[in-house]
């Protein structure tokens, strides 16, 4: 395990987090929250049936876990009135918002709405959308914030480049093809992830298959205007584009591409053009540099919600709940 890892398990364990699992009843997510409990990461909430919850778990010692069946729950109507009176101008009637409470993904998004959970990881058995929809409609958007995107931290073993091997990649889970202004907030705030996960400074490259012109097209106008946005509204970040990924990380390579930018050759924090570039990029540092791969980790919500991917681990899943504790205390 990589020393950023065990620093974010360190962190999380400093100021220790109430966390729901809601898919509680899932083989991996039962075995990752008997070693959350056993490290010490966090306090931990499995939602679904008791008994086939224990008998998931069969020897794994999940006792100091919270296991709460949703439609038992002495908090279920509470909750289904809290949704109908937030989503009935929406349309959601009574008898629909009692339905979805019998969701552990809506009840979960409901404890930590409510303060009585800190954040929520799902996603194993559930899709993206399935794991944000609840989040999107309960929590929404943080203050300040105008849209919400997701990261993955890549520590990529033996590596000289980002910060010691370590990278934030953006957006590689959620926004398919954003235009230029969405690729400008994400860009922001993924800078603001990386300082707040990493603790160094972000150097934020905006990629394209062009850098600082060698190409013309629409989709090399989009980074250029993004890159234009991003920096109108926050000239504080270390931030520059369009830069080809050679040009972003290796500094020969920026030197000679992007002469007199302070950000080429050094970036740590790379955002991609669309979904397509972005989770073909992860998944290939992922599998051919043999990097840990962290996230999809949601950022631009209210409270820290997070997906996983349906390949994960349980060791993924301890190091996504441990990343989830950290954005919660930075709340």
């Amino acid at each position: 395990m990589s020393n950023f890892m065990e620093k974010i398990k360190e962190q999380a364990k400093s100021d220790k987090k109430k966390i729901v699992l809601a898919e509680g009843t899932e083989p991996r997510t039962v075995k990752a929250a008997a070693m959350i409990l056993e490290q010490g990461i966090a306090d931990i909430v499995l939602l679904g049936d008791e008994s086939e919850i224990k008998k998931v778990a069969g020897d794994l010692d999940i006792s100091k876990a919270e296991i709460i069946n949703p439609e038992m729950s002495d908090k279920f109507e509470e909750f289904v009135n809290k949704l109908y009176e937030m989503r009935k101008s929406k349309g959601l009637t009574l008898d629909q918002a009692k339905e979805l409470m019998k969701n552990p993904l809506y009840f979960g998004v409901m404890m930590v709405k409510n303060d009585i959970a800190d954040g929520m990881v799902a996603g194993a058995i559930n899709s993206t959308a399935n794991v944000l929809r609840p989040s999107l409609q309960i929590l929404k958007t943080a203050p300040g914030t105008k849209l919400v995107s997701s990261f993955f931290v890549m520590v990529v073993p033996n590596c000289e480049y980002g910060e010691n091997g370590i990278f934030i990649y953006s957006d590689c889970g959620l926004n398919e093809n954003p235009d230029a202004e969405a690729l400008s907030e994400i860009a922001i705030a993924s800078a603001k992830s990386f300082k707040s996960l990493v603790g160094a400074e972000p150097r934020v490259a905006m990629l394209s298959y062009s850098t600082y012109g060698s190409a013309k097209s629409e989709l090399v106008d989009k980074v250029q205007l993004a890159t234009k946005l991003a920096k109108e509204k926050r000239p504080d970040l270390a931030l520059d584009g369009e830069l080809q990924a050679d040009a972003a990380i290796i500094p020969a390579v920026g030197k000679s591409k992007a002469p007199g930018s302070k950000i080429a050759g050094t970036a740590n924090v790379l955002i991609f053009p669309d979904l397509n570039a972005g989770n073909i990029a992860y998944k290939l540092t992922e599998r051919l540099a043999k990097a840990e791969a962290y996230g999809p980790i949601t950022q631009g919500i209210a409270k820290p919600v997070n997906d996983l991917s349906r390949g994960c681990s349980a060791e993924d899943i301890v190091g996504v709940v441990a990343i989830t504790c950290v954005q919660a205390q930075n709340k």
